[in-house]
């Protein structure tokens, strides 16, 4: 019989758990951990088991293969291939429609087949449709979101898990909307904030690259006939100097600025790329308190969104870690998790690892004393997402002189560069 491993988390202590299990099917294998009181997050054939047969069926035209837990593909007839089905800000709005429909009174199974008709994206529509068929079946709407990892992750199944499990499924939706959606703006207020600098960059090496192509060549022809073999000054001689390399070696400029950005990337998705990377956003003197505040509010919005929706307090700690988004916070948060599974509580081991402000830890502290953490949680999260607003502005404020003197500087250069030159033959003149 086929062996599958699993990644599960334990429903009674929300402990993550990794082994073999052995099933005839996927399915087969999903059902008999949930039997055993597991949730898997993931479940992947075990390498050198048999071959299991996939499961293969229609739906709407196009063809759906997939192995439980372990992703979907997706293909078209003619073999095109789907890559990531939805947006973050799609998947927002139908959370948010979703909640609406429910909690007016509406049948999940009714309210996904509304949602369905009215879906314009060919294979997120194939994706509500698996999750009718999954309930008309006799299974449940979290079951049916296992069956799509790619598209729901494990903030999103848990919470539904739980809105399911106390029957408040509609407040656990507009509460996970909300969510979303606060987390998508936070995320664009940070990416505005990285996207003028950039920009300004961008412009930067267009210019210079232009006046290194196209008009020092002119003014060295210029100076060759005027100085009649005289030399010209040594930061002339340099800028020229670099000119000519680009001009004759501007496919070898190029595969050297691809190849440092792709060696970036690769270095990047190494353990210690993460790592090394992940500190300088939070620990920078720039854009550090930005980076940072953004993880505290993510932090604090997750565990207290989790927490309010009946997740035990274990499996939230495990889902905040993994959607943390920073190595270094991750950690921390791992270690807050081993501490209170031995019985201790958040707010100590939070601050023993240096990496969240003390008002932070301090705020959870009276939140656990008072019993109301959730609530203490989310709002620090709306604190955090007030300095977000501010840090952004702030940093913005400061961006825009700095970029300015950045590029006269570098122009200013150039243009000092030409007109030595010139002077010379001026004063060569009188």
């Amino acid at each position: 019989m086929p062996k599958f491993t699993y990644t599960a988390i334990e429903s009674a202590s929300g402990k993550e758990k990794k082994g073999t299990v052995e099933s005839a099917t996927p399915e087969q294998a999903s059902s008999d951990l949930k039997a055993m009181g597991l949730l898997p997050t993931s479940l992947a054939p075990e390498s050198g088991s048999k071959p299991v047969k996939k499961d293969t069926r229609k739906v709407g035209g196009p063809t759906i293969t997939g192995d439980s837990g372990s992703g979907q593909k997706r293909k078209k007839k003619g073999g095109v291939t789907f890559g990531r089905i939805i947006s973050t800000a799609g998947l927002t709005l139908f959370t948010r429609q979703l909640a609406t429909l429910v909690n007016a009174g509406m049948p999940i199974m009714r309210s996904l087949e509304t949602l369905g008709r009215q879906e314009k994206n060919l294979p997120f529509k194939e994706v509500i449709e698996t999750l009718v068929e999954n309930i008309r079946s006799g299974g449940n709407f979290s079951d049916g979101l296992l069956q799509h990892p790619k598209v729901f992750d494990r903030l999103y199944i848990n919470m539904v898990k739980a809105g399911e499990a106390g029957g408040v499924l509609g407040t656990v939706l507009d509460r996970l909307a909300k969510f979303m959606e606060k987390a998508e703006k936070i995320k664009g207020k940070v990416k505005a904030a990285m996207t003028y600098p950039i920009i300004i960059v961008f412009v930067a090496v267009g210019i210079v690259g232009a006046l290194m192509v196209f008009v020092i060549p002119q003014f060295e022809k210029i100076f060759q006939g005027l100085l009649k073999g005289q030399s010209m000054p040594a930061l002339t001689l340099a800028v020229m100097g670099f000119s000519k390399f680009i001009q004759h070696n501007i496919l070898i400029t190029l595969g050297i600025i691809f190849a440092l950005y792709f060696a970036f990337k690769a270095w990047h998705k190494t353990r210690q790329g993460t790592s090394v990377v992940d500190w300088l956003l939070i620990k920078s003197p720039a854009v550090g308190p930005l980076f940072l505040k953004a993880s505290v509010g993510r932090f604090t919005r997750t565990l207290g969104t989790l927490l309010a929706s009946g997740v035990p307090i274990l499996q939230a700690l495990l889902i905040t870690r993994d959607t943390s988004g920073n190595v270094h916070v991750a950690n921390a948060l791992n270690l807050v998790h081993d501490r209170v599974k031995e019985g201790d509580n958040v707010a100590k081991p939070l601050e023993s690892t240096k990496v969240f402000p003390n008002m932070v830890t301090s705020m959870i502290e009276v939140g656990e004393e008072t019993g109301a953490l959730p609530e203490m949680l989310n709002r620090v999260a709306d604190t955090y997402d007030d300095e977000v607003d501010n840090a952004v502005a702030g940093l913005t404020s400061i961006i825009e002189p700095v970029m300015i003197v950045f590029m006269a500087v570098v122009v200013g250069t150039i243009v000092i560069a030409l007109f030595l030159p010139i002077i010379g033959i001026i004063k060569g003149m009188t």
